[in-house]
């Protein structure tokens, strides 16, 4: 089991960067966690960074020290990298590596094959597994402000102090339960550099309001989604701040040729309009006279006849029955979109790959073919084998 020591230390000198090094050069296991700002930001503003390991407990200050030493060590793909739903700090490793530290292991999606549900969050998982109640005072704090007094450094810290117990815990139970194994291709996807480094010409289809779009119109807002990435990125400004989602579908539907056109939609500025409004006109422009052949297409939505419906409502039900079985939340089985492309005849879907087929897949497939059915049995809802005459 975990030993941690009571005492943080608290680094923001090269010599203690140095001797923390020295303390998890070789260590098998480190819980790791980050503070940061974001909301003025493109990118995110790393103000803490905590780390534990066996004997190790430590808060490092990136704005007083070079972070590399211990990026060597955090980047080492012999040490398991312990965090609690790691996709923001995975966003800041990248943005320091152009890459992401591997292995992984998530304790959010581990604690979703033990009877958590779906996206527990830290301190509701370390209060279930370890009976602990964290303090959550500091949960507003500017971690940019200097100095950080001894109550946010010991907040920080528990983040890691209790997810590496977290970590060691989750290991145990599900290596008992033989489902360490299910885990591992959700930690791949998780680890995969192109989750935090999406092609610039896919960015339009974050864009809320895209689906409303012909593909003429997609075409420009392709354009414009690269054109407002490449700003913000150069500015370090949110994307937001640079053009709005909702102010860039309105440009991509009236595809204005001149400033006044462009001046009469709702959210263009007088100060955008001067300093970008001649790109903007450029980026429609060329989109417009750009080849059919390569608009982007408009996602095709799956419609269901009612009868078809109706059969995604029994397999939902199939879903969440085989959840509680084998105490896992339905949701990581499979969503309601797989399953209605599973009625709609697809079968190059993730539920009927891997542990979730065992668990859950082919029983899916059979209730589909007539081969399983579901009944009642003394008031509770049971998939059994056979078909049920009229």
């Amino acid at each position: 089991m975990a030993d941690l020591p009571e005492k943080t230390q608290f680094i923001d000198t090269e010599k203690g960067l140095a001797t923390l090094c020295e303390q998890l050069r070789g260590q098998p296991v480190l819980a790791l966690d980050t503070e940061f700002l974001r909301e003025k930001t493109y990118y995110a503003q790393l103000c803490l960074l905590q780390v534990a390991a066996e004997g190790v407990l430590a808060c490092v200050d990136p704005l007083a020290v070079d972070l590399e030493p211990l990026l060597e060590i955090i980047y080492d793909p012999q040490v398991t990298k312990v965090m609690h739903s790691a996709r923001q700090d995975m966003e800041i490793f990248f943005d320091l590596r152009g890459d992401v530290p591997r292995p992984l292991f998530d304790t959010q999606i581990a604690a979703t094959l033990m009877g958590f549900g779906e996206q527990v969050g830290y301190a509701n998982l370390v209060q279930k597994m370890l009976g602990v109640t964290l303090d959550k005072g500091a949960t507003r704090t500017d971690w940019s402000q200097r100095p950080l007094d001894a109550e946010q450094i010991d907040y920080a810290a528990d983040d890691v102090r209790y997810l590496f117990t977290v970590y060691h815990r989750q290991v145990e139970i599900l290596g008992e339960k033989g489902r360490l194994e299910w885990l591992q291709a959700d930690f791949d996807e998780m680890s995969d550099r192109s989750t935090y480094a999406p092609a610039p010409a896919s960015l339009w289809k974050r864009v809320r309001g895209a689906q409303k779009l012909s593909s003429a119109q997609l075409a420009i807002l392709r354009g414009l989604a690269v054109w407002r990435e490449e700003r913000a990125q150069a500015s370090n400004r949110p994307r937001r701040w640079i053009l709005k989602d909702e102010v860039m579908v309105d440009i991509a539907r009236r595809a204005p040729d001149q400033l006044s056109g462009l001046a009469k939609i709702r959210g263009i500025e007088e100060r955008l309009l001067k300093r970008h409004g001649e790109a903007l006109l450029q980026v429609i422009a060329e989109a417009r006279a750009s080849d059919p052949a390569g608009w982007p297409q408009k996602p095709q939505g799956r419609r269901l006849n009612p009868e078809q419906e109706a059969v995604v409502d029994m397999l939902m039900a199939v879903l969440r029955l085989r959840g509680l079985a084998h105490d896992v939340s339905p949701a990581l089985l499979a969503g309601r979109k797989q399953v209605e492309a599973l009625v709609a005849g697809d079968t190059d879907l993730p539920v009927l790959h891997g542990w979730r087929a065992e668990l859950v897949g082919h029983d899916l497939q059979a209730v589909l073919a007539g081969e399983k059915v579901l009944r009642v049995v003394q008031g509770r809802v049971e998939v059994s084998g056979g078909v049920v005459d009229g």
